[in-house]
């Protein structure tokens, strides 16, 4: 079983090859996320033309607008499909306003880019931990979001956010974290360490691409959340203006994870540069509650 990515292009440049799905086809039909709720027909027709006409499990990593936001409208097309979700994200998905509300909050005008997070029928969804499906494996991952799941599919692992944002830039990789505020950095790490543990698989990303070697991904995602803690330190402990963007400066130059950066095109800098910013943040708002709580 070799997994298809599904592009799904945004209204938004830069966004055109940045937030995708996995499809696994075989005795069952399974998709891993399903982007966001403006983005849905695009979606649907690109598995109509893949000769998909039902989908037995949408597989959630978690439930961020980018990849949860159309689920309702989704399952709209596909009523036999269930849902496999971290249990606790439920009541997310069955209420979603509180949801919305956080997303605008944290994406400003790319949130309505994304467009609106809908309710989904709560009969559609199952709990992970009731899950019950041959070669399938999940994880609790928390840290990019704190109801995050990774799974092994027939031997492949479908990490979501958990190792961070992979891409190929002319051939060069790029690889970014994925620490939104609010952010807890020992979490996220133990989550890495359970994924290194667990076994070495292909590994297929959210945001967008494909790996061979999971372990050697994972560690390298491991190290530079722990470069990005140094570097966000280093800076916030010299306080002034303009620490986000000093931050980011030094991370562009600085991390070789990040290479790649510059042969990007102008707007899908704009787009990292906007998404660093909020990971950025994510350690910031760590680092103070770390100070205010220093045996956490």
């Amino acid at each position: 079983m070799n997994p298809i990515l599904i592009p799904i292009e945004q209204d938004k440049a830069g966004f055109e090859r940045f937030i995708g799905s996995w499809l696994c086809r075989g005795e069952r039909t399974i998709l891993i996320d399903v982007g966001p709720s403006r983005s849905i027909p695009i979606l649907v027709h690109a598995l109509r033309e893949l000769g998909i006409e039902w989908v037995d499990y949408v597989l959630l990593t978690h439930i961020h607008a980018d990849h949860a936001g159309g689920l309702a409208g989704f399952l709209g097309f596909f009523p036999t499909a269930r849902v496999i979700c971290h249990g606790k994200a439920i009541g997310h998905l069955t209420d979603p306003g509180k949801l919305w509300v956080g997303t605008q909050r944290a994406l400003g005008e790319l949130a309505l880019t994304y467009g609106p997070i809908l309710p989904v029928q709560k009969d559609r969804l199952i709990p992970h931990r009731d899950a019950r499906l041959p070669d399938l494996e999940i994880l609790e991952t928390p840290g990019h979001a704190p109801h995050h799941l990774s799974y092994v599919y027939q031997g492949n692992l479908f990490a979501g956010e958990a190792g961070g944002v992979f891409l190929t830039v002319e051939g060069s990789e790029y690889l970014r974290p994925a620490t939104p505020p609010v952010f807890f950095l020992k979490e996220f790490v133990e989550s890495i360490d359970r994924l290194i543990h667990h076994g070495n698989f292909p590994m297929f990303y959210g945001h967008f691409g494909k790996a061979e070697d999971s372990r050697s991904m994972l560690q390298r995602a491991r190290d530079q959340l722990l470069f990005w803690e140094k570097i966000v330190s280093e800076q916030s402990s010299r306080g002034g203006e303009n620490v986000m963007e000093r931050c980011l400066e030094r991370l562009l130059a600085e991390d070789p994870e990040l290479k790649a950066f510059p042969r990007m095109s102008r707007e899908d800098q704009a787009r990292e540069r906007f998404f660093s910013i909020n990971s950025i943040k994510g350690y910031l708002g760590y680092l103070e509650n770390l100070s205010r709580h220093p045996l956490q």
